[in-house]
């Protein structure tokens, strides 16, 4: 039935478009709909993306790599709004996912429902420097979780970024930044949250998340806010860095990894609680078409194995233990770009987990950015110091 109502929907759309078909002044990478009311009372921007993936995975048997295991996919599939509302100081974000990837997850605590809104936030500008965010976004975590996945260099992010990441969360952040000389600037960002991901409607179980970030600038900002977007697109003139440090307290959380993972369950239905700690350590360095980002996690928990109350273990374990990402680039004046990326993972003994490495190289095409590239690379996995795996991924970006 509801199927039934979005195909009447989008034909009724796709009728009035036929009959009022103007010839608009945007073009490509800018959005659908640009739309600003007469009055300058509000804006829209709509632009869906969609990401279009093949991957293929041989695994060691111990002797050889045996045959792969291919998977198409669509990876990322999604529709995003931003603009102004009232005032241009009072701006919103809405992302909803309609890829399997983004709306899985259903479960008690969201009403067992497919998990649609990745973004529905307010940012009001409220003093000089100051920005009050409120609702459901990504949390001021690590540079790599941040950067948008429209705007990734490799097919996806790190092993660092999907076991250690803090990811997206219902609550309030207030943004600042410091001019500390002509150019060196610092910028400020706090939040608290309700610590168990996104699209949570039963709750809060547990205690709030607590996240401070801290990012120096020395030489100014970088073009078109490049700090939080991989390759050096733009190829800055003059080295641009961006040093910054997170701290994120989850107090008496209850996954397995801070706002994310499974929910740790006891014998009676209640959930186990344990304060856990994570922190991040970055940097992203651009000049002339090279490009650096480094990243260094560390995840700790008071008591990290999961008990009922008689002190049995329930099998669930927090991912405690630290790891490194470091991934360099160089983009050729063809818009063709060379990526190298490591990265390192070492779980506490705990966890029972073996240590991971990755090597990666991967190879881009942008023909108009982020909004429109082809990709592939090749990674190189080993597992307590033994071969692993060899997986190979390609595919597309387009967003409007």
């Amino acid at each position: 039935m509801k199927l039934r109502y979005l195909l009447v929907a989008v034909l009724f759309f796709s009728v009035y478009t036929a009959k009022s078909q103007e010839i608009s002044d945007t073009k490509f990478g800018k959005g659908i709909i640009n739309f600003t009311a007469k009055d300058s009372s509000f804006s829209v921007k709509f632009a869906p993306r969609f990401q279009a993936r093949y991957v293929v995975n041989w695994d060691h048997d111990g002797d050889k790599y045996g045959s792969g295991e291919q998977n198409f996919l669509i990876r990322r599939a999604r529709l995003k709004f931003d603009g102004y509302a009232y005032s241009p100081k009072l701006r919103y974000k809405i992302e909803l996912g309609l890829s399997n990837r983004d709306i899985s997850g259903a479960n008690q605590f969201n009403r067992n429902t497919p998990r649609y809104i990745l973004d529905a936030v307010i940012m009001w500008n409220f003093a000089e420097n100051f920005e009050l965010w409120a609702g459901q976004t990504k949390l001021p975590g690590n540079v790599e979780r941040v950067v948008s996945s429209g705007n990734l260099q490799l097919i996806d992010r790190s092993l660092l970024n999907s076991r250690f990441n803090i990811d997206r969360d219902l609550g309030i952040q207030v943004r600042h930044h410091t001019k500390l000389g002509e150019k060196f600037l610092m910028r400020e960002k706090i939040a608290i949250s309700q610590g168990e991901g996104r699209n949570v409607t039963e709750g809060n179980e547990g205690g709030l998340q607590y996240t401070g970030r801290l990012e120096f600038l020395p030489f100014g900002k970088f073009i078109s806010k490049g700090d939080y977007s991989q390759a050096d697109l733009k190829r800055e003139q003059t080295p641009k860095l961006m040093l910054a440090f997170t701290y994120d307290y989850n107090q008496d959380a209850v996954k397995t990894r801070s706002n994310l993972g499974s929910y740790m369950f006891l014998a009676d239905g209640s959930l186990y609680e344990t304060d856990i700690t994570t922190f991040f350590a970055d940097a992203m360095f651009k000049y002339k078409g090279f490009a650096f980002m480094g990243e260094y996690a560390l995840r700790d928990a008071d008591n990290p194995v999961a008990v009922e109350a008689d002190g049995t273990e329930t099998g669930d374990i927090v991912t405690t233990g630290s790891a490194f990402n470091g991934q360099a680039s160089y983009l050729f004046k063809s818009n063709y770009e060379i990526t190298g990326r490591f990265t390192t993972l070492d779980f506490d003994d705990v966890t029972g987990r073996a240590a991971e490495e990755q090597y990666t190289l991967g190879f881009s095409k942008y023909v108009v950015g982020h909004k429109l590239k082809i990709q592939a690379d090749v990674s190189y996995s080993t597992l307590g110091g033994n071969e692993d795996r060899i997986m190979f991924r390609t595919g597309f970006d387009l967003h409007f």
